[in-house]
């Protein structure tokens, strides 16, 4: 981790408004944890996909909705905290009131762009 880091310090707001999808990221460079407020509007929804292969802890924050996974559905309400397994299917449908909730994971590699393994 980055030296020039100092902590600890408030990095946003989980009420903070904005276009549907992220409405907050954790921004410092050089921490090795990503965290992001996702924010659906009443009806929307995230189209089923496979997750990262990385584990995922998600705390809903506000609203209500469903989690649809490969085991079945889960009900989505405000301080349920849920974790998804590296890799598992997931689709998020939100309720009549919308639905808010900040992801937390390690921080996704880098994709190293040019670089080749030596030959040896």
């Amino acid at each position: 981790m980055s030296e020039d880091i100092r902590g600890p310090y408030i990095v946003g707001d989980s009420g903070a408004e904005g276009d549907p999808g992220a409405v907050w990221s954790l921004g410092p460079e050089g921490r090795s944890l990503d965290a992001n407020v996702i924010w659906l509007p009443a009806g929307d929804g995230i189209a089923r996909h496979d997750g990262p292969d990385l584990d995922v802890l998600i705390h809903v924050i506000a609203g209500s909705g469903t989690l649809s996974a490969d085991t079945g559905e889960v009900a989505l309400v405000p301080g349920a905290l849920v974790w998804l397994p590296p890799r598992s299917r997931r689709a998020f449908a939100a309720g009549p009131d919308g639905l808010r909730y900040l992801t937390v994971h390690q921080r996704k590699p880098r994709p190293a762009f040019g670089l080749r393994a030596p030959r040896g």
